[in-house]
C-alpha cells in the first residue's frame, strides 16, 4: 500500500452526486482529502465524456467500478468501451443477482454466467470482480457461498473484491479471507465495524475494532492493487469519514 493506491468508493458521497454538478464539486473535495483514485458508483446520470473531463481536471484515476447486472449482462460492449474511455481496469459487481442466491445450484450457476462475462472483458484487457456482503457466508450443503465463488475465480474468468466489514459480519476473519484469496485479489474495500450497544455499525477505518496492521499486511501478501475506503452510512459528514479512514491509513504506510 503506498499514498497512490488508496481510493475512495464514491458509494459513501453517493448523495452529493446526483448532478454533474454536483459529482464535479463532490470530485473535487476528494482530492482535497488527499486522494488520488476512486471506485465509481452511486454516481447519477452523467456521459461518460464528461465524467473523464472531471476525473481529469482534477488529476484522478479510476480505478474500478460497480456496474449493475442489467448492463454486464445485456450492453457489456458499452461497459467495455466506458472503461477503455475512463483508463478504468477493473469492472465490478456489487451484488449477486437475487435470483442466484438461492442454495448451491444458485451459486455454481452464477459462476459458470459470470466466469463467461470475465472472459469476455479478459479478452478486451479489461478484469471483473466480485463484492460481497454477508450473505455470502451462509453454509450451503457443506460448505459456505464464498468458497464457491473463490473456487471459481481466476485470472480469465474474475477475481474477488472483499469487503472487510461484511466478511467480519458473514462470520469469518478477514485476514483469513484475504490470505485465502491471495492472488485472486486485486481491489479491497477497507471499512471498519464499531458496536452501539447490542448493534454492529459501520465505522471509519481505525474508529472500530478490526485489527487494522494485519489487514494490510495480509493485503500486501495477497498482492492487493487497490485500498478502497468505503462506509456504507456514516455517523458524521461522509466526506470527513473518507478523510478519517484515509488519514489512519497512511499512519500505516
Amino acid at each position: 500500500m503506498n499514498e497512490q493506491s488508496i481510493a475512495a468508493q464514491l458509494y459513501t458521497v453517493r448523495e452529493y452526486l446526483k448532478t454533474p454538478e454536483e459529482i464535479r464539486t463532490s470530485l473535487r473535495k476528494v482530492k482535497e482529502l488527499g486522494y488520488e483514485a476512486v471506485q465509481a458508483s452511486g454516481l447519477g446520470p452523467i456521459e461518460a465524456d464528461e465524467l473523464r473531463e472531471i476525473l481529469g481536471s482534477f488529476g484522478l484515476t479510476m480505478c474500478a467500478t460497480h456496474i449493475g447486472w442489467d448492463r454486464l449482462s445485456d450492453h457489456l460492449d458499452e461497459v467495455i468501451a466506458d472503461h477503455k474511455l475512463w483508463n478504468c481496469d477493473y469492472v465490478g459487481l456489487g451484488s449477486m443477482p437475487k435470483n442466484y442466491q438461492a442454495g448451491l445450484d444458485g451459486y455454481r450457476e452464477f459462476v459458470k454466467v459470470f466466469s463467461e462475462i470475465g472472459r469476455r472483458l479478459s479478452d478486451s484487457g479489461l478484469h471483473l470482480v466480485y463484492h460481497n456482503h454477508c450473505f455470502e457466508f451462509e453454509r450451503l450443503a457443506g460448505t459456505v457461498g464464498m468458497d464457491v465463488l473463490l473456487d471459481g475465480a481466476g485470472p480469465q474468468t474474475y477475481t474477488l473484491e472483499l469487503d472487510t466489514y461484511w466478511v467480519q459480519a458473514g462470520g469469518a476473519n478477514p485476514v483469513e479471507w484475504i490470505a485465502k484469496a491471495s492472488g485472486r485479489l486485486k481491489v479491497i474495500h477497507l471499512k471498519d465495524m464499531a458496536v452501539n450497544g447490542w448493534t454492529p455499525v459501520f465505522a471509519e477505518v481505525g474508529q472500530g475494532n478490526f485489527n487494522w496492521p494485519a489487514i494490510i499486511d495480509a493485503c500486501r501478501q495477497s498482492g492487493v492493487e487497490w485500498y478502497v475506503v468505503e462506509q456504507d452510512t456514516c455517523q458524521r459528514d461522509p466526506f470527513e469519514s473518507l478523510g478519517m479512514s484515509r488519514h489512519h491509513l497512511q499512519s500505516l504506510l
